[in-house]
C-alpha cells in the first residue's frame, strides 16, 4: 500500500487509499517502520528488581524482588519534560528523565512467599479478559525424595508449590492451589498451559494433568483429573468392582494428596494408569489395522507392540498444552527425559488426546515426517491463542511468515540427518504458554534482526557488546534502530560471561534491556524508547 518510508507520505496515503480486504491491519502495522525505539538511556538508576515481561496487552510491568519474595507491578508511563529550546531533540535530556520513575509508576508491592518458599520467577501467565495474574511459589527441591503414594521413582519432589491468582489492578489475590510433595516444572511454565480459562497443570511426580478452570469471580475450580482416572466416574467403578472382589473384608486406607486419590485400587499397582490404557490400547489398534492378514498381523504386533511393550509402560508424561478446549497435546517420554534440562537426546512421542471421549486420536513420535509437515505447516495451530488480543495474531512463525519459512528450510538444507533435525524441531513442541513477545519489532515481515541474539521467545541470551541491529524489510533495507545491552562503553571485563534479557512492550516503542552476570551481581537496566 504504501510507496513511500515517508511517515507523513505515509499518512496522506492511508487517508486516500483503501487497503485489500483483510490486510487494513497488516498496513497499519507497517508505520511500526517509521516508530522505533531509537534512543537509549545506559545504565538507568532503577530499583534491584527482577524485570519478568509486560502482560500482552501493555498495562502492567511484572517485577519480582531480589530475594523471590516479593511481587512488584508497574505501570507503563510515557517520558514527560520540559524544554525552553525550539529544538528539544538536540539536547540531552535532563536529569530527571532519565530515572526509571520517569517511564514506570509503582502502583503496589505484595509479599506472595513465606519465610521458606520462593517466588518462581520464570512462571508467570496473564488472562487479560480479567486482568488477572498467576504466579506460582515453591519450597527447595528434594532429588533423592522417596516414591510413595503412586510417585514415579526418580522424579524429585518440592515439599509445597502454591499458585496465586492475583488481580493486577490493585495486587489482590482471589485464590490460590497448593500441591505437597508434588513436582511440577515451572521453569518457563513448562508445566502449566493457559487457553481461555481453562488452566493444565501437569504433575510429573503422580503423572496427572489437572484441568481447572478460572472463573470470572476469581475461583480456580477443579474440572478433572486426567492420568490414574480418565473419566469422572471411573473411581467409583474401581472401588465398586474391588469392594465386591474384597467382599467383607476392609479395603486398605486410600492416601490422599493434591486433590486426587493416589493408588486408590491398592492391588500393589496391578492396574495401569487411565491415560496409559488408552495409549496401549490406541497403540495396539494402529498396529493391528495395518495388515490384514491375521499370519502378517500377528508378526507385526509382536514386532511393533509386544517386543517394545515394557518401554511404551515405562513412559511418562513430559508436558502438555491445549490444542482446543477439549484436546490436549501430550508429549511423553522417559523418566530421565521428563527431569532433564536437556531432554532432545531422549526419545520422544506426542498423542492427542480427546478429553470429553478420553480417547487417544493420534500418536506419533518424535522423529515422525507426518509429525513435521504437520508443524511446518500449521505451526500456529500449536500456539493456542483464542481469547488473546489481535496483536497476538501476528507473532511470526514459519505457517504465516515467508521470511521465516526461508529460514527454517535453510537451517534443514544444511542438517546432515533429516531425522536428527525433525527430532530437534520437536523439542520444541509443546510450546510453553505465553512464551512469545507480541512486540511488532520482531514482526519479521516489518524488521531482520539475529535471531541468535534477540528474538521474540522469552529466554535469557549470551550478551554481547556490540549492538543488535534491526534493519527494514522494504527497500532500500535501511538500518532502523539498534539495542544495545549493557554499558554504554562496553564491558570492561571481557572474560565474565554476561547473560541479558530483553522486555519489549507490546504496543509502544518501548523495551528494557537487562545485563547480570551469572553470580548474580547487580543487573544494567537501558531504557530504549522513541524520543
Amino acid at each position: 500500500m504504501f510507496r513511500s518510508n515517508n511517515v507523513v507520505a505515509r499518512i496522506f496515503q492511508r487517508q486516500i487509499c483503501t487497503p485489500a480486504p483483510g490486510t487494513s491491519v497488516h498496513c497499519a502495522r507497517r508505520f511500526y517502520e517509521n516508530l522505533v525505539p531509537s534512543c537509549t538511556i545506559y545504565d538507568v538508576e532503577c530499583p534491584d528488581h527482577s524485570f519478568r515481561k509486560f502482560t500482552d496487552d501493555g498495562q502492567y510491568l511484572i517485577s519480582f524482588s531480589r530475594n523471590n519474595q516479593d511481587l512488584i507491578v508497574y505501570r507503563p508511563t510515557w517520558l514527560s519534560f520540559s524544554c525552553k529550546e525550539e529544538d528539544c531533540d538536540s539536547y540531552d535530556l535532563p536529569l530527571k528523565a532519565k530515572r526509571f520513575e520517569s517511564f514506570f509508576t509503582q502502583l503496589y508491592c505484595v509479599s506472595l512467599a513465606s519465610s521458606n518458599e520462593f517466588i518462581c520467577k520464570d512462571f508467570f501467565l496473564y488472562m487479560e479478559s480479567n486482568q488477572f495474574g498467576l504466579f506460582a511459589t515453591s519450597t527447595a527441591q528434594i532429588h533423592d525424595a522417596p516414591a510413595t503414594g503412586g510417585a514415579v521413582q526418580g522424579i524429585p519432589s518440592i515439599e509445597k508449590i502454591t499458585f496465586h491468582l492475583l488481580r493486577l489492578e490493585d495486587g489482590f489475590r482471589l485464590d490460590e492451589r497448593v500441591f505437597h510433595n508434588d513436582f511440577v516444572n515451572l521453569t518457563h511454565s513448562m508445566g502449566v498451559f493457559l487457553y481461555d480459562d481453562l488452566l493444565a497443570i501437569v504433575s510429573l511426580r503422580y503423572q496427572t494433568i489437572h484441568i481447572l478452570q478460572i472463573r470470572d469471580s476469581g475461583n480456580l475450580v477443579d474440572v478433572r483429573a486426567i492420568g490414574t482416572f480418565c473419566r469422572e466416574d471411573d473411581e467409583l467403578f474401581l472401588n465398586s468392582n474391588a469392594q465386591r472382589v474384597a467382599g467383607p473384608h476392609q479395603l486398605p486406607r486410600n492416601h490422599v494428596e493434591n486433590g486426587l486419590d493416589h493408588n486408590q485400587i491398592n492391588m500393589n499397582n496391578s492396574f495401569l494408569s487411565g491415560i496409559k490404557q488408552r495409549l496401549l490400547s490406541f497403540i495396539f489398534r494402529s498396529i493391528s489395522n495395518e495388515e490384514t492378514d491375521k499370519t502378517l498381523r500377528m508378526q507385526c504386533l509382536k514386532k511393533k507392540f509386544y517386543f517394545r511393550f515394557q518401554d511404551y509402560v515405562d513412559l511418562i508424561v513430559w508436558k502438555a498444552q491445549f490444542l482446543d478446549r477439549h484436546h490436549l497435546l501430550i508429549k511423553f517420554g522417559s523418566v530421565d527425559g521428563g527431569v532433564s534440562r536437556n531432554a532432545d537426546q531422549y526419545p520422544a512421542f506426542f498423542a492427542v488426546y480427546n478429553m470429553e471421549t478420553t480417547e487417544i486420536i493420534s500418536f506419533y513420535q518424535n522423529s515422525a515426517d507426518e509429525l513435521y509437515l504437520l508443524f511446518e505447516h500449521f505451526c500456529d495451530h500449536f500456539h493456542a491463542t483464542s481469547r488473546n488480543p489481535l496483536s497476538m495474531s501476528f507473532i511470526s512463525s514459519h505457517s504465516n511468515n515467508i521470511h521465516a519459512l526461508e529460514q527454517l528450510r535453510s537451517i534443514k538444507n544444511k542438517s546432515s540427518s533429516f531425522s536428527q533435525f525433525v527430532k530437534k524441531m520437536m523439542a520444541s513442541l509443546p510450546f510453553s504458554c505465553q512464551s512469545q513477545s507480541p512486540s511488532p519489532y520482531f514482526d519479521q515481515s516489518l524488521f531482520r534482526f539475529d535471531e541468535k541474539l534477540i528474538s521474540a521467545t522469552d529466554r535469557h541470551r549470551q550478551s554481547t557488546d556490540h549492538p543488535i541491529k534491526f534493519i527494514s524489510r522494504r527497500h532500500p533495507y535501511s538500518l532502523k534502530f539498534k539495542i544495545k545491552p549493557g554499558p554504554e562503553a562496553g564491558s570492561t571485563d571481557g572474560q565474565t560471561k554476561k547473560i541479558c534479557s530483553f522486555v519489549f512492550h507490546p504496543i509502544l516503542p518501548l523495551a528494557l534491556s537487562i545485563q547480570q552476570t551469572l553470580f548474580l551481581q547487580s543487573s544494567v537496566v537501558n531504557i530504549h524508547f522513541r524520543r
